[in-house]
């Protein structure tokens, strides 16, 4: 399993993308996919509602269990995935690319997110 380098983590296992115009894209690892199980529900925040960096913002179903989702950051939703919505295993099958949740327009970013090494280390994957 491999974290992009390019990418910043959370100790809750999202994934952030570099700021691309104050906007960043926001998803959860592989690892939390793969501990997830196969997810057949997204819940997802809806463009314009306020997230808050640690804070839940929506919710994954899996096979195994329900889980939170949280967001790494603050700020305003600018999108939401609608294909993960309509077809979730994307999370599972493309966790860093077409399984993308949403975009933030960041307001604050916090200080403890993760390179891809530490996350790496965190994690132990």
């Amino acid at each position: 399993m491999s974290n992009p380098q390019q990418l910043r983590y959370s100790k809750e296992h999202e994934w952030l993308s570099a700021l691309e115009d104050g906007v960043a894209t926001i998803g959860i690892t592989e690892y939390a996919a793969n501990a997830l199980g196969d997810v057949v529900y997204a819940q997802l925040p809806e463009v314009g509602d306020t997230v808050t960096a640690g804070e839940t913002c929506g919710e994954l179903e899996s096979t195994k269990s329900v889980s939170d989702l949280y967001s790494p950051v603050t700020g305003e939703v600018t999108a939401a995935n609608q294909d993960v919505v309509d077809d979730p295993s994307l999370v599972n099958s493309a966790p860093f690319e077409g399984g993308w949740l949403f975009k933030v327009r960041v307001a604050e970013e916090p200080a403890d997110l993760l390179s891809a090494d530490e996350y790496t280390a965190f994690s132990g994957n």
